[in-house]
């Protein structure tokens, strides 16, 4: 019984509230007529804003693909003898294709900078100006690309390791061990942080630092033992383990 009455007490409100949006509809034809208007054309607004703004980021995205293009074309010297020339866009030098790269992605960055794929286009920029042997402009990039705090992009973390990697180029060996010590003691890190190990022990072994060397691969074996790290740090371990004895 009171099931049946609840029932009826919420049809009953239901039933009065839509009697009063009649009634205030009745009494503000004029005001309902223009709201509805407004809603109209907030509507549309929004529409075209959201066709355009998906037009730029295609836009975005095919230039971005454009650069790559670039970045990652052949180079004369790279062909192999004999083979046949690939259909794409081979360069002389890679100089040239470099330079050419870094202006694409400086492009993308400059007219696109509010968006993620500036990121990815600073971050192949600096990649391509190591190649060209510009450190002191690749090393600003990629620190302004490390200092991105957005959760859900990977650019942030892959400068910080392009970063250790340029170290290591400029000979500056202790940086670049601090750096790849920092990247591998990361947890929440998204990137393979035994690649970050692996990076370590090499310049370890480069340095001369056998023992510490060891350690590191050793380190890749236990936290990472299904990587695909894993086997060459195996290796690495005993050839320095049959060094480290004599």
């Amino acid at each position: 019984m009171k099931r049946e009455l609840k029932k009826q007490i919420r049809q009953d409100e239901f039933r009065s509230g839509l009697a009063r949006a009649a009634l205030w509809l009745t009494e503000h034809r004029d005001e309902a007529r223009i709201t509805a208007g407004v809603l109209v054309v907030v509507a549309a607004i929004a529409g075209v804003l959201a066709y355009f703004d998906a037009q730029r980021r295609r836009q975005a995205e095919a230039d971005f693909a454009a650069a790559m293009e670039i970045f990652r074309a052949p180079v004369t010297a790279e062909l192999p003898p004999g083979a046949d020339r690939p259909a794409e866009t081979v360069y002389a030098t890679a100089d040239e294709k470099f330079k050419k790269a870094a202006a694409a992605f400086d492009g993308v960055e400059r007219r696109y900078e509010s968006r993620p794929v500036a990121d990815r286009a600073r971050y192949y920029a600096a990649l391509s100006r190591i190649e060209l042997g510009a450190y002191d402009e690749a090393e600003a990039a990629l620190k302004e690309t490390a200092s991105r705090k957005r959760t859900d992009a990977v650019e942030p973390a892959l400068a910080r390791l392009a970063m250790a990697d340029l170290y290591r180029r400029r000979g500056e060996r202790e940086k670049a061990l601090q750096a790849y010590r920092d990247l591998a003691a990361e947890a929440g890190l998204p990137l393979p942080r035994d690649y970050a190990l692996m990076s370590l022990g090499s310049l370890l072994e480069q340095m001369d630092r056998l023992a510490e060397a060891e350690s590191t691969y050793k380190r890749v074996t236990e936290e990472f033992p299904t990587g695909v790290y894993a086997a060459e740090a195996r290796r690495r371990m005993t050839y320095l383990r049959t060094a480290v004895e004599g």
